[in-house]
């Protein structure tokens, strides 16, 4: 009877396989989930779509890593000088120097527990003025980034926007970003780290799901 099995937990192994394949291949970001929330908000009130720059989303990165976890420094006195963007911002993502533009709006947002997408983006609109930054006219791109402190809490969501030329501004080396983990920035195909990770969850589900037919062939 334990032989008669084996094709049918080979054919469910095998599904478990290819879901997972299929969850870590679409590389979930909750940081481009954000910028899909902020576009939509912006051509629904007649604004125009904003291009999600992968360089401008490690910034973003950066920007929070600045904060050095500090929560409570949020809307304070800690903010970024503008200095550390071409003196530390850019060559930590490996964005060249030259193609840096101007930051047009900064929205930035802190709390001790993970909040999906959709919650951050009600916590950074949050009154008139973020909404003003939101829809300004000003902004041509976007970058956002997120990530929690030591792999939890507290967790930081970051939206800078630029007035740069699409494809030219905020170029990064070779095309790819330094790596920046943990956490995400949108633009880039990367999977997330120190945020929320669908791929890890699923990969969990395999080894559990292995180490059980394992024992069920042997029986």
């Amino acid at each position: 009877m334990a032989v008669a099995a084996q094709p049918l937990l080979a054919s469910a192994l095998l599904a478990l396989l290819l879901a997972a394949a299929s969850a870590a291949d679409t590389k979930n970001n909750p940081a481009d989930e954000l910028v899909s929330l902020i576009n939509s908000n912006r051509t629904a009130s007649k604004a125009s779509n904003l291009a999600d720059n992968q360089g401008l989303g490690c910034i973003a990165l950066q920007y929070i890593k600045a904060y050095k976890g500090q929560c409570d420094q949020v809307g304070g006195n800690k903010k970024p000088v503008d200095s550390s963007f071409i003196d530390t911002f850019a060559p930590n993502c490996g964005v060249q120097a030259a193609s840096l533009a101007k930051i047009t709006g900064r929205l930035l947002a802190c709390q001790p527990s993970y909040p999906p997408p959709a919650q951050a983006f009600d916590m950074l609109i949050a009154d008139e003025r973020s909404l003003q930054v939101l829809h300004s006219k000003n902004h041509t791109e976007v970058g956002a980034a997120v990530t929690g402190t030591s792999g939890g809490g507290p967790y930081f969501w970051c939206v800078l926007f630029s007035n740069g030329k699409p494809n030219s501004s905020f170029t990064v080396e070779g095309g790819v970003p330094k790596t920046a983990h943990p956490g995400c920035f949108s633009g880039n195909n990367d999977e997330c780290s120190g945020a929320i990770s669908t791929g890890v969850g699923a990969w969990t589900l395999v080894s559990a799901t292995l180490f059980a037919l394992a024992g069920a062939f042997t029986l």
